[in-house]
């Protein structure tokens, strides 16, 4: 089987969908996708807060309950690495016990603000942001884990800065840029100056809104696409048009009359009850 690193060699991007948990990551598996991706937005958001009331501890613990049954190597996205340079050795190895492949480091202000989601994004220093990475860098033990350098300076300070920020990052030792995009158009631009390896967070309108296939962004050199909401838009909206339905005595649209009892059997494929229940019969529940 593929290595992580090697799965993000290029030159066809490595498609990661954001999961939250172990059963949505093993629906992302079943799927047929690779690689997963932990999403700092949608966490804060699945409890009613954002990235910014986040800390290590839950991300890790989110990743070991879904690591306990899904084998796809799974992406963090670690905000802002949850500290300044000393603290980037607890945070790169609490990531590495918990099984992450990569995690994603970005260069915004702690603690974080909830301005990010509206476009407002408070960057510190390029320099040190730099001894941020040269840090992850030294604190890695496992030569395996792959370090994303993030920059936000294109949305509040230009494409020029962001690019300069982005080459200042790979420099400092990152395995990977991801150049956070003010416009669609910016897409090509960035990769075209900076070349591979990049990374690229889709937006609400996925590959759509950037007008390009994922083999044009291959050859742009983004070789790991991770689409960090869509998942959790679809489920917000399935279970609030659920509880709607169930409040008026109806059955949920997205289940019609009768569709719970099948889906049932669905999700007890998912979780592999049929699995534990050989077990049992094997051991504890004979004759049965």
């Amino acid at each position: 089987m593929a290595t992580f690193r090697e799965m993000i060699a290029g030159p066809k991007p490595l498609l990661a969908p954001l999961v939250l948990n172990p059963i949505m990551a093993k629906l992302a598996e079943a799927a047929g996708f690779k690689a997963a991706y932990l999403g700092g937005g949608s966490s804060g958001y699945m409890k009613c807060v954002t990235e910014a009331n986040l800390n290590i501890s839950e991300m890790c613990q989110a990743a070991l309950d879904i690591r306990a049954v899904s084998p796809l190597p799974l992406i963090l996205d670690g905000a802002c690495g949850f500290g300044d340079p000393m603290h980037m050795h607890r945070t790169i190895g609490m990531t590495e016990a918990a099984g992450f492949s990569a995690i994603e480091i970005e260069d915004q202000i702690l603690p974080k603000r909830a301005h990010h989601h509206i476009g407002i994004e408070h960057i510190i220093p390029k320099e040190l942001m730099v001894a941020k990475i040269k840090e992850c860098v030294a604190a890695r033990r496992n030569p395996e884990t792959v370090i994303i350098g993030r920059t936000n300076a294109a949305r509040m300070h230009g494409l020029d800065e962001a690019l300069h920020r982005a080459e200042a990052y790979r420099k400092a030792g990152a395995d990977m840029i991801y150049v956070l995009a003010k416009t669609p158009d910016q897409v090509a631009t960035i990769g075209e100056k900076l070349g591979g390896p990049l990374m690229l967070l889709l937006s609400d309108d996925g590959r759509a809104a950037t007008g390009l296939s994922l083999d044009d962004l291959g050859r742009l050199g983004y070789w790991l696409v991770c689409d960090a909401s869509t998942p959790l838009m679809a489920m917000h909206k399935a279970l609030r048009e659920c509880y709607v339905a169930m409040a008026k005595g109806e059955p949920p649209p997205n289940l019609g009359r009768g569709g719970a009892k099948a889906e049932q059997e669905i999700v007890r494929e998912t979780i592999g009850l049929e699995a534990m229940l050989a077990v049992e019969r094997a051991t504890v529940e004979k004759g049965h």
